[in-house]
């Protein structure tokens, strides 16, 4: 605890990167918002989107019902049902799952976001118990899924694996995965959080790859600049069930028209860009590559971005990276990287890069290099003071 301001160091840390980022005149991704210009994007946004003379929505009617019918006319399946979260929303459609199928087993990748980001919440809450075809990085294969040695009722594939490295695999790949669920007699449910930016790496419209599963869950706020809120799609009967148990989560709010307005918006303005920004990824992380390739044990993953957003990966501990990056940000105005971890290998860290936002065009491949070179010279500046 600081004494002076009453603050953890993490929090004085926190403040220190969201100012820096703030006040970047260049950023590799989105700039962090303040309130204010949150509020006034949704205004300047929401007109184009619904009719803001109507009532606002309460208990789910109104603005959240024309998301849900948006995201069933994208998705090309009979209904979606809005929700608070991806978390319930995922929860309540393998259990909804489990009933029908009558097994509770889910097969999915042990990096998926159940198994790593919600402490336990689905085993905790429903009962359902998970195996893992394969613990490769990587979706898992036909073969892996068909020679599992037990049976499960609903295969769940997270699209891209975001904690691989937002790894898809190809659609030859895909369906045979699909096929071999079905020849275990198990429904297939998409994690399609990220699903929006997939259309490319499949050469695919998203009907049809929506239309592989028995139901998918898609966001709002990861890649199309949400507030909040997630739906599940599926068949009229699941996606009435679904509301039923949402209902019992505690997601029957009373009133969401903030995230639901920020979600029409996403879906009008913000996904039409992501083709652009899948493309300009591969432009981003070959000139990373290239820049890099002075820094020892350097490694992009993908080498070839799959969607908007792959990993970098160098062998400094996550907290010289970390200053390094701050420091580039607060001195030169630009900022490239922002939080690193380390991924259980001393010395060895990683970060997550997303090529989105109005700066996009802005990152050619001389200026991801000039940014590289400076960022590196920080990164040795700030390793050899730690060394004393």
């Amino acid at each position: 605890m600081n004494g002076r301001t009453g603050m953890t160091d993490e929090q004085q840390a926190q403040e220190r990167r969201i100012a820096a980022w703030r006040g970047a005149e260049r950023i590799l991704g989105h700039r962090p918002e303040s309130l204010g210009e949150r509020l006034a994007r949704l205004a300047a946004d929401a007109p184009a989107v619904y009719d803001l003379g109507e009532p606002t929505d309460i208990y789910g009617n109104g603005v959240v019902e024309a998301v849900e019918r948006r995201v069933a006319e994208l998705l090309g399946l009979p209904a979606a049902a809005f929700f608070p979260t991806g978390t319930m929303a995922q929860q309540v459609a393998l259990r909804c799952w489990a009933g029908r199928t009558g097994n509770p087993v889910v097969a999915l990748h042990p990096l998926a976001h159940p198994e790593v980001h919600e402490r336990g919440a689905l085993s905790a809450l429903t009962g359902l118990r998970t195996v893992h075809p394969t613990r490769t990085p990587r979706l898992p294969t036909a073969d892996e899924v068909r020679d599992l040695d037990e049976p499960f009722g609903t295969l769940m594939l997270e699209l891209p694996l975001r904690d691989a490295g937002f790894v898809l695999p190809s659609w030859e790949e895909l369906t045979a995965v699909v096929e071999a669920a079905r020849e275990r007699d198990a429904v297939v449910h998409l994690d399609g959080a990220r699903l929006w930016e997939c259309t490319g790496h499949f050469g695919r419209p998203l009907p049809e790859i929506a239309g592989l599963a028995d139901s998918v869950y898609v966001s709002f706020y990861k890649s199309l600049g949400g507030i909040s809120g997630a739906a599940l799609a599926g068949p009229d009967a699941l996606v009435e069930e679904a509301k039923t148990w949402r209902h019992r989560y505690g997601g029957q709010l009373f009133q969401q028209w903030p995230a639901a307005l920020a979600a029409l918006a996403g879906l009008r303005d913000e996904r039409p860009r992501l083709p652009g920004y899948v493309a300009h990824a591969k432009v981003v992380a070959k000139a990373l590559r290239d820049a890099l390739g002075a820094a020892p044990w350097s490694r992009l993953h993908p080498e070839v971005p799959q969607t908007h957003q792959f990993q970098v990966w160098l062998p400094y501990p996550p907290q010289v990276l970390d200053e390094a990056g701050l420091l580039q940000a607060e001195e030169t105005k630009t900022a490239l990287f922002r939080r690193w971890w380390e991924p259980g290998v001393p010395g060895l860290s990683t970060t997550e890069v997303t090529v989105a936002g109005p700066d996009v065009e802005r990152w050619t491949a001389a200026a991801v290099a000039e940014a590289v070179g400076d960022f590196l010279e920080r990164v040795d500046r700030v390793a050899r003071a730690e060394q004393g």
